[in-house]
């Protein structure tokens, strides 16, 4: 048992003795020195409902050497996260149909004992020695085999939503449903977009669209792009999508959530869409509210992703869309790659970087330590709106006190005493702390960061998982 005195609620202000059962002995992992039981003086520390990121690849199955659903899941503890959704550009796609033998990850499927990916993924815990620590939801591909040709058959994904026979399901079906339609890696093409959307309005799933497509070019297009000779990517390339999903949206009612929003157009797109009532939400990266291209010029390949850092200009319309509320959540569209992948040169290397790790201290450092938000906003941006968008309750704590622990000068919150205490996922953080990102001590495999290095602020200390510690650095 672990006993957090004088925390901070972090909605409320109240300061309370939190009581941790234990820990969870199948999930647990911790730093080096960091304590899981005893009397710690929390003063210094505050209490939030878990983060969520519905924007995550674990490459698993099919690129395990990359990142797997066990070291994935440890960065997010190690984060502060709590649950995540899994984007199905996975091998084999995430499409609901059989895996075939002979083709790419669909022998990690098969060995498994499994049908097809969503089944791998909802059964991993099973077949891959115990649970894992974070909980994870899944995205269905809007498209065959993601290649954009054909839309994918709900009959092929159905069963696997919330709510649809759930009596016949079994613990790890239920745990893990499909909660959203995406291509993510590439935007749904024009060509399917409608039948994607009614199959979307057919089944109550929401789409996740990656708001940009670009047939060539390697970065932004503009003064860095030039300098280093390389082909550039329009701006436009994003806001064309963004308008022809929301007209789409406004034709067929469906929800469009849009993923990594980079530029100012964009973004006034998005907020005239809101004005109008219509069902779009967006989200954007730390690296869009961090870094501008001109980070290439120092951080080389691990700089670059898809869409890429975009002009200064555009990074600082970012954080006032943070700011003025435009953007509903923060993700991190974690995206792990091998050191050799990375090292194949700006042209050729993989877009993508993992944020996992860093988030809550990168983004505290340019949006709260910069002004823009409060420390409180910064938490409904990573825990409520993302476990709103993907369709769950963040824990409550004020609400939990006020059932558990009515009269007192000082209130005590034991976890072990709450009712529904399975349901219960919380982040401990200090919200103060300054620290060196040292990607070396991340828990993913991947290492391709350009904020190795960097001095932030904000470290998620603990993660508490159904009551129970999975991760702790407290003491550490």
């Amino acid at each position: 048992m672990l006993t957090l005195h004088d925390i901070r609620v972090w909605d409320t202000g109240e300061r309370i003795d939190l009581v941790i059962p234990g820990t969870d002995a199948q999930r647990y992992f911790d730093e080096p020195g960091a304590v899981s039981d005893g009397e710690f003086d929390a003063s210094g520390l505050t209490v939030a409902p878990g983060f969520a990121d519905p924007h995550v690849h674990f490459r698993d199955p099919g690129q395990t050497y990359k990142e797997s659903m066990r070291s994935g899941c440890a960065a997010a503890a190690s984060g502060g996260y709590t649950r995540v959704l899994i984007m199905p550009n996975t091998l084999p796609a995430m499409d609901g149909k059989p895996a075939r033998p002979g083709t790419p990850g669909a022998d990690d499927v098969l060995a498994a004992g499994a049908r097809d990916t969503i089944d791998y993924l909802q059964h991993y815990d099973a077949t891959h020695d115990g649970a894992l620590p974070a909980r994870y939801d899944l995205c269905v591909c809007a498209s065959v085999d993601r290649a954009g040709a054909q839309a994918t058959d709900p009959e092929n994904w159905r069963v696997h939503l919330p709510g649809v026979g759930d009596d016949t399901k079994d613990q790890y079906q239920l745990a893990h449903p499909v909660t959203a339609i995406s291509d993510d890696g590439a935007a749904v093409p024009d060509a399917i977009l409608d039948q994607v959307l009614a199959n979307a309005k057919a089944t109550g799933l929401y789409l996740i669209e990656h708001c940009e497509h670009h047939d060539s070019g390697i970065i932004n297009e503009g003064p860095v792009s030039r300098k280093l000779g390389v082909p550039g990517i329009p701006e436009d390339t994003e806001l064309r999508i963004v308008t022809r999903d929301i007209e789409a949206s406004r034709r067929t009612g469906v929800h469009v959530h849009f993923q990594h929003v980079s530029t100012a157009g964009s973004f006034e797109a998005i907020r005239a869409a809101k004005a109008e009532g219509l069902p779009i939400t967006c989200e954007t990266a730390p690296h869009y509210l961090a870094l501008s291209d001109e980070a290439i010029l120092t951080y080389g390949v691990m700089a670059k992703m898809n869409p890429p850092l975009r002009s200064e200009a555009d990074r600082r319309a970012t954080v006032a869309a943070i700011a003025d509320g435009t953007v509903d959540l923060i993700a991190t569209d974690h995206a792990p790659h091998a050191q050799d992948e990375k090292a194949a040169g700006l042209e050729q290397a993989p877009n993508g970087i993992i944020g996992l790790e860093c988030a809550y201290g990168v983004c505290h450092r340019v949006l709260v330590d910069g002004g823009y938000i409060s420390e409180q906003r910064l938490i409904e941006l990573m825990s409520v709106a993302p476990e709103h968008l993907m369709g769950h309750t963040p824990t409550d704590v004020a609400g939990l006190l006020n059932t558990s622990s009515r009269c007192a000068t000082k209130r005590t919150l034991d976890l072990a005493a709450v009712e529904h205490h399975e349901t219960v996922d919380l982040a401990i953080l200090d919200t103060s702390r300054h620290w060196t990102v040292d990607k070396n001590r991340f828990h993913s495999k991947a290492r391709n960061t350009p904020f190795d290095g960097w001095q932030v602020t904000g470290l998620p200390l603990a993660t508490i998982i159904g009551s129970r510690l999975v991760f702790s650095r407290i003491g550490a």
